[in-house]
């Protein structure tokens, strides 16, 4: 799992000699090779953020045909009807990790 960060001085990872990080294939980038963690010592995802966080561009979820096979059309009746049979619950977060996630409206 890769994740590449803009860094404005992508050396400056460089002399950390416990670090992982590189300069990523791109200008202006660095790479880190293993799990990120921001707010959390122990992250199990490639990132893991403990809080809230701000995107100013897109978060890219690609989804093209020319990654795919066997794509067809389907009963969107029988889709339906397997709709209704899913279980819809609504919640309130436990007020402990609402407050530790800075979550307002429970």
């Amino acid at each position: 799992q890769n994740i590449s960060l803009q860094a404005s001085n992508p050396g400056q990872f460089e002399h950390d000699s416990n670090a992982l990080w590189q300069r990523g294939a791109a200008p202006e980038t660095i790479a880190y090779h293993g799990h990120v963690g921001i707010n959390t010592d122990a992250p199990d995802e490639a990132l893991v953020v403990c809080g809230n966080a701000k995107v100013m561009g897109r978060v890219m979820h690609p989804s093209d045909s020319r990654a795919k096979q066997n794509i067809r059309e389907v009963d969107t009746n029988e889709q339906l009807r397997r709709i209704t049979q899913m279980r819809l619950v609504e919640y309130d977060y436990k007020p402990q990790f609402a407050s530790v996630m800075g979550i307002k409206d429970t």
